[in-house]
């Protein structure tokens, strides 16, 4: 049986990815920081590599789904360098997916693949079809509720102090860090939901993940208001939303959407981050070293492998 390790696998989205490599028949290895958490695992410490370098013994890959990654990123991927194997994360922190992309190495290595960042960046490159090149892409959230767990808190405090809690976007072609207000607008997502109020500007980690391999020069996010209230008002989860995802990309006079739906942004998680192990051991993949989810694999496919988690609809 294949073992992977899953750093971080008594945390919310890392017992949903442990539940997910099990029912594919995977071996999953349970690791993290806290030994009183892990029996029967394999404990380590980022701040000791000798015993990253003990988890991963004889693992085929490693999912790190412990934040904040800024902490966890950059040590787990160099363990997994020295061992050989592929590394994947879950990692939303734009910092985070910045560094590990600016990493050389020669094992594979896919940041972000998760509901933000790898869902996103797989629908716009699905959505382009054959072409590599746009004028725009718009990523435009809806959920029906947004009540994040304290990891995810915990790592969008160390996201936010890192860049002087400036908002990025990224336009004409770079990323940018403003201090001015995010600007609300409606958004027109498919019916049923209907036209709802947005935050433009929403900066997920798709304002990296998509430039990283095609060729726009605007990359937009944004999530409805009410979604964003709930974040900002805090109060612990107590329930799953569901959410639609609207990606569109623009190209002189002509528009081209792909819409995802579904249910629970952390569970759905556990699919994308486990379907990208299975196709890096089978070889099914297109790039080598750091790569985002839509530069590394074949996007459409993906998403189909995705149902019944996951429903697109392309137009």
């Amino acid at each position: 049986m294949t073992s992977v390790l899953v750093y971080g696998a008594y945390g919310h989205t890392g017992r949903f990815v442990v539940a997910e490599l099990r029912r594919r028949g995977f071996e999953p290895i349970l690791s993290g920081r806290d030994a009183a958490r892990l029996p029967g695992g394999r404990p380590a410490s980022v701040d000791d590599p000798a015993s990253l370098d003990r988890a991963l013994d004889g693992v085929a890959a490693v999912i790190n789904c412990a934040g904040p990654f800024a902490a966890t990123a950059v040590p787990l991927i160099e363990a997994a360098a020295r061992a050989g194997v592929p590394y994947v994360d879950v990692a939303a922190e734009i910092e985070a997916n910045l560094d590990t992309f600016a990493l050389d190495v020669d094992t594979v290595v896919v940041p972000a693949m998760a509901f933000f960042g790898g869902l996103g960046d797989l629908l716009a490159t699905a959505a382009m079809g054959d072409r590599t090149a746009a004028d725009e892409v718009h990523v435009a959230y809806a959920l029906s509720g947004w009540r994040p767990t304290a990891g995810t808190l915990n790592a969008g405090r160390v996201s936010r102090e890192r860049r002087g809690s400036k908002r990025i976007r990224f336009a004409g072609g770079r990323l940018e860090h403003r201090d001015d207000a995010l600007p609300t607008l409606d958004w027109p997502f498919p019916e049923p939901l209907g036209t709802q109020p947005v935050f433009g500007e929403f900066s997920m980690a798709d304002v990296v993940t998509i430039p990283r391999h095609l060729e726009v020069p605007s990359v937009t996010s944004y999530m409805t208001v009410n979604a964003a209230k709930d974040l900002f008002a805090g109060g612990e989860r107590d329930s799953a939303e569901s959410f639609v995802v609207d990606v569109v990309v623009r190209s002189g006079g002509e528009e081209r959407r792909a819409v995802a739906r579904g249910q629970d942004i952390y569970a759905v998680s556990a699919p994308l981050a486990v379907e990208a192990v299975e196709r890096i051991l089978s070889g099914r993949t297109k790039a080598k070293g750091v790569a985002s989810a839509g530069e590394i694999f074949d996007a459409p496919d993906f998403l189909r492998a995705l149902a019944p988690h996951i429903s697109v609809e392309f137009s």
